[in-house]
């Protein structure tokens, strides 16, 4: 049986066949970057099937996002691999993930030692609220999205439309105050 070759071009060559949508720019981009993005996959998403699956979709948004592609913003893989990132963390904070991987069993089973011992989980009744109150409000606001809405850092960036890095600070910063009530 002879052994196909793999398809290789550089990346002016690849950028200009995804532009023109010429099929070689399939079996290149696959031939050339698959391994690398399953590798960067497969760290994030740990059962081989599902990173499969995120590989199959990162080409398939690859195919069908390029033209938002721009080289002036930096290096095609780099742009590649966040896509393929980015996907497997969507992945993996799904509910439909979540539900797979779930054990219910215990799930169960705590659940029901919470119900017989009513515990619920309250923050007022620990203070924590009442501490947080006496942040700034915008590190009150951005604690509220992330800690007690359920908001990732970049839900919470775009709720509030504020950078990314200053969220991430302002965080960083409520939590540093939090703390000293703590220690």
């Amino acid at each position: 049986m002879a052994r196909k070759l793999k398809i290789s071009l550089s990346e002016d060559e690849l950028i200009r066949a995804l532009r023109n949508r010429e099929k070689i720019a399939v079996e290149a981009l696959y031939d050339m970057y698959s391994s690398s993005l399953y590798g960067v996959i497969s760290r994030i998403v740990v059962d081989t099937a599902t990173a499969e699956d995120v590989l199959q979709d990162t080409f398939v948004k690859i195919w069908n996002s390029f033209t938002t592609y721009s080289s002036d913003k930096g290096r095609l893989f780099t742009w590649m691999v966040n896509i393929a990132r980015n996907l497997a963390i969507d992945k993996i904070r799904s509910k439909d993930f979540k539900n797979q991987n779930k054990n219910q069993e215990l799930e169960n089973n705590v659940t029901f030692i919470d119900e017989q011992r009513n515990t619920v989980y309250k923050p007022e009744l620990m203070g924590i609220k009442d501490l947080v109150d006496k942040l700034k409000p915008e590190q009150k606001s951005i604690l509220d999205l992330v800690y007690f809405k359920g908001y990732t850092h970049v839900e919470a960036a775009d709720e509030l439309g504020v950078p990314l890095g200053t969220i991430k600070t302002r965080l960083r910063m409520a939590i540093v105050q939090l703390r000293k009530h703590f220690n």
